[in-house]
């Protein structure tokens, strides 16, 4: 937790700026710490460990707004750092939108614990962590004589941050994580070198799955060998749990206040349309203990609160904070999703693979851009074909395209498989219709 030195420490430095001439302030102190243990062909590649003390000042001064950041948590050194702060201040432009959020959509406390950082995380000792990421890449080297490199990594960290504002919001929050990855290549045909990965994390290190992430990602890996482009064509296309948020990541950045205010968004005025299949219900549902991206407030202090983004398809929510509805005019939300649950469908990835005569199954995305205005993307991909609801040939070095209004709206089937691991839960999706460039 944040300690009472620099909870006090964040209340002078609200105050001394408003000596200084601000008309408000709010200060946010950071303390967190990361260790990260690689391997790499049973040799300790890398030894990571680190840690950082931050304050944060948003100064609001005669209409003008600045940010500004420094890691000097003492009281003789922050008095002349605000000082030069507010003064650099007073040059900036006028932006009267600039304010803090209205108090009245302050989070106000209460709530119970939701239980994001394990105490555990004090009592776990380097040589363990070592270990775990030694015995991840031991389940597979030695195994097969393909196997041209192994890299395995254990990381884990926490953060603690505390918030307090001039117009009477004061909020703390706290969280874990704990990660194991293993990162496998193989020889292939000619040149060739596949590669793939598995992974697991956890905000707990006993939630946190230690076996088989090695064994996972060579199966995977080996998976890929003899990958060739096909023929270009309109295929079904399912997209595995990993990479099924990639294609809503589009989407939740053309929700945000920013690219509404600047007319960069191909979701500006839909709100109330039904822009999506019936079949995307997106709630955003941030206070389930124990989740990634659970939190009661956002990064203004705004109270967070269960809601819809899209309802069988219907957009309900655009994230906008408060500098961004005042510039519009509207209403602010919420500045950015907490813990995204996309409503679940009845079969598993394998029953939808089943049930296809012809398609492709995306396990990864490689580069490729969208455009924001139109929706317009293209992105590089490998998978596997599918014919007669199997897995055949192994596919890479194609591109998917579209438009991803038109793409969404081409979604038949939501799987039941999300991953738990993330603050997005997206299950597989599977989609009609769409076109693939290759051969």
């Amino acid at each position: 937790m944040i300690s009472k030195e620099y909870k006090d420490l964040a209340k002078w430095a609200m105050n001394f700026s408003l000596h200084q001439g601000c008309q408000a302030v709010r200060v946010s102190v950071y303390s967190g710490s990361d260790t990260d243990f690689e391997i790499r062909d049973k040799q300790l590649d890398k030894l990571q460990q680190s840690s950082e003390n931050q304050m944060v000042l948003s100064l609001y001064v005669d209409g003008r707004y600045g940010s500004f950041s420094t890691n000097r948590m003492e009281k003789k050194e922050l008095s002349k750092f605000i000082t030069n702060a507010v003064e650099s201040v007073r040059y900036l432009t006028p932006d009267t939108n600039r304010q803090l959020p209205n108090p009245e959509l302050y989070y106000k406390g209460g709530r119970p614990d939701l239980a994001l950082h394990d105490p555990y995380m004090d009592r776990l000792q380097p040589d363990e962590k070592l270990q775990l990421a030694s015995d991840a890449a031991n389940e597979i080297l030695g195994t097969d004589e393909r196997i041209l490199s192994v890299q395995s990594s254990y990381s884990d960290g926490e953060s603690f941050s505390y918030m307090v504002a001039s117009n009477g919001f004061e909020g703390e929050s706290s969280v874990s994580y704990f990660s194991l990855t293993v990162s496998v290549s193989v020889k292939g045909e000619g040149d060739a070198r596949p590669e793939s990965f598995w992974y697991d994390q956890a905000l707990s290190y006993d939630d946190l799955i230690k076996k088989n992430i090695g064994k996972i990602a060579l199966e995977r890996t080996l998976r890929k060998l003899g990958q060739k482009k096909i023929e270009s064509g309109n295929y079904c296309m399912v997209v595995d749990n990993l990479n099924s948020c990639r294609l809503l990541s589009p989407i939740l950045s053309a929700l945000s206040g920013a690219a509404l205010q600047q007319n960069n968004s191909f979701l500006l005025d839909k709100k109330g349309q039904q822009v999506l299949s019936e079949k995307v219900t997106l709630m955003d549902d941030p206070h389930i203990p124990h989740t990634f991206g659970a939190r009661y407030f956002d990064n203004e202090g705004v109270a967070t609160r269960k809601r819809y983004i899209f309802n069988k398809g219907v957009l309900e929510t655009y994230f906008i904070d408060t500098y961004h509805a005042l510039k519009m005019g509207v209403e602010p939300t919420i500045s950015n999703p907490s813990h995204l649950m996309m409503e679940k469908g009845e079969r598993s990835m394998e029953e939808m693979i089943a049930s296809v005569e012809k398609g492709i199954l995306v396990i990864g995305f490689n580069g490729g851009n969208s455009n924001s205005s139109s929706g317009d993307f293209s992105f590089g991909m490998e998978g596997f074909l599918i014919e007669n609801g199997k897995l055949t040939q192994p596919v890479s070095e194609m591109n998917v395209t579209g438009n991803l209004l038109i793409l969404w709206n081409q979604l038949s089937e939501v799987g039941n498989d999300p991953r738990l691991d993330s603050a997005y839960l997206i299950p597989s999706l599977r989609f009609e219709n769409v076109a693939f460039s290759g051969l």
